[in-house]
């Protein structure tokens, strides 16, 4: 699948169409294909000494062989799944394609989980394997005795021991030859888990055919990516559909180099000195790091190489947009989907005008529409569901275990996101919030996400959290969560100051009620606020 080429987002739109071959395999297509240049680089890989190492697509296919191998050593075989317990880097990469070249099913699970949310994957998945680092093998020592489906356990950076075999010493052994298996388009090459903003995170069935899916809509977004010294990078987790697809797949389904890093924890410091160093030319860079980012003072944006900046994951506001584009020196492409359906709609500079605040198009080849809760489109300008029209190659297969859920996801042939928006008259597509975080008030229904990009106009705030709080008059009360910027100090004099700022630039009912100044926020480990705990105080 490639993108037609075109001078316009209508010229590219017209000419799109989808051509999904009945047979695929991922890893014929990220890594075996480019492993005959035997130079070619696929991974950079920074430890948490910042020592480099540097891995070819030929390393990557003979490791994945000698894994696929041991798989089939320890009796895992096509259609068994494992989870990998690993943060972004090379055995995290080989763990991935192995599974993909033998039919296994690859479980992604973050390193910040503890017990109990290793245990729901686990379980969940009914995983015959489990491959992780040292710092959690404990956490999966403590729950195995409940997880009857685990078998083995291969830990990267380790000798192994009663429990668990390791992974460079057991692969070793292994002969560094396999035959892919013929994967059928639609057979599940992946699974993985809603961030669990809404209820226990549900397993998201992914086929072979989502990596093609998305390939026309990356080089949209990265502006006709790959182009010659492509590098990408992104703090994301490849735990999560932004880090593993954006990233991960589509930079080695590229043949570009791909740079990892052992970040323990973020350091907006770090990435500015990351992306200069490496010569990082496409990053995915969420809200919450540019947010972060926008703190820090670092060298001037000349000593950056980068091309495009995409972000999206939640709702980047005009504020924080508009920095951005000053401080990299571009126009950053904004990108809307979730985890059920990557890259539903966005922008890409070159192509189309971006109005910063709106998400965006349709990229091509999706039907997105806003929709009301009986599935009519409404009319321009009204508010409902923000939805995508099934079947789609970039969508899942279903959730795991539970048709019941994969129904309810649907109205009809629209996927519904959960998201309320509006489309205006150009076909732009703005985004109000969570349908659970939208408020109502005195009879208004307010979406928290154009009160916390107003709240950021202000020097003082670092980042802005909305939710609705009970009142006995209106229902519900805006209240502002506010993390305060280096050097400013919380007063009632700054809270009416903020309070100011939205009643000058919103509605009179969209004004907060409540300040509170907090040191930091209750975030899933996707980087999104969890308003449903602020709520909770």
């Amino acid at each position: 699948m490639e993108l037609p080429i075109g001078s316009s987002y209508e010229e590219i739109c017209k000419q799109f169409s989808w051509q999904i071959p009945e047979y695929f395999n991922i890893a014929d297509s990220i890594c075996d294909r480019w492993a005959e240049d035997e130079g070619r680089l696929a991974i950079t890989h920074e430890d948490h000494n910042q020592q480099i190492t540097h891995y070819t697509f030929s390393d990557l296919r003979s490791y994945a062989n000698q894994m696929a191998n041991l798989f089939g050593s320890l009796g895992v075989s096509a259609g068994d799944r494992a989870l990998i317990v690993l943060t972004q880097g090379p055995e995290c990469a080989i763990s991935h394609i192995a599974c993909f070249k033998s039919g296994i099913v690859s479980c992604l699970a973050s390193v910040l989980f503890g017990p109990d949310g290793l245990q729901h994957r686990l379980e969940g998945s009914r995983a015959k394997i489990c491959i992780t680092d040292s710092n959690n093998l404990e956490k999966i020592k403590t729950i195995r005795a409940g997880c009857p489906h685990l078998k083995h356990v291969i830990v990267i950076d380790g000798d192994g021991d009663l429990d668990s075999l390791s992974f460079w010493k057991s692969i070793d052994s292994e002969s560094d030859q396999y035959c892919n298996i013929r994967s059928h388009s639609e057979d599940i090459a992946w699974i993985n888990y809603t961030s669990g903003t809404t209820g226990l995170p549900k397993g998201v069935m992914m086929p072979h055919r989502v990596l093609l899916g998305n390939v026309p809509l990356f080089q949209y977004y990265y502006d006709y990516f790959p182009k010659k010294h492509d590098v990408l990078w992104s703090p994301a987790d490849w735990a999560w559909v932004a880090g593993f697809v954006d990233i991960f797949l589509m930079g080695l389904h590229a043949g570009c180099p791909v740079v990892t890093t052992a970040m323990k924890g973020f350091d907006a410091t770090e990435a500015f000195r990351i992306l200069v160093q490496h010569k990082v030319t496409v990053s995915l860079l969420p809200p919450t790091v540019l947010k972060l980012m926008r703190q820090v003072d670092v060298e001037p944006a000349h000593n950056i190489d980068l091309r495009v900046v995409l972000s999206g994951g939640e709702a980047v506001g005009k504020e924080l947009a508009e920095w951005a584009d000053k401080r990299f020196g571009l126009v950053i492409a904004e990108g809307f989907g979730q985890t059920e359906c990557n890259g539903m709609i966005g922008t890409n500079p070159r192509l189309m005008e971006v109005r910063h605040g709106s998400l965006g198009k349709p990229l091509p080849g999706f039907v997105c529409k806003i929709i009301d809760d009986k599935g009519a489109i409404v009319q321009p300008g009204v508010r409902g569901n923000i939805a995508v029209q099934r079947p789609h190659p970039a969508m899942f297969a279903g959730y795991l275990d539970d048709p019941k859920a994969t129904a309810e996801k649907f109205i009809g042939d629209w996927m519904i996101s959960g998201d309320l928006g509006e489309q205006d008259e150009d076909g732009y597509l703005w985004f109000h919030g969570r349908i659970d975080d939208v408020i109502t008030s005195s009879g208004y229904r307010i979406g928290p996400s154009e009160i916390e990009d107003c709240l950021l106009k202000s020097d003082a705030v670092q980042s802005a959290a909305v939710v609705g709080v009970p009142d006995a008059q209106r229902t519900e009360v805006v209240k502002a969560f506010i993390i305060l910027a280096d050097g400013y100090t919380a007063s009632e004099e700054l809270a009416d100051a903020l309070k100011d700022i939205v009643r000058q630039n919103l509605a009179r009912h969209e004004v907060p009620r409540i300040v509170e100044f907090v040191d930091k926020f209750p975030m899933s480990t996707t980087g999104k606020i969890l308003r449903r705990e602020l709520r909770g105080r």
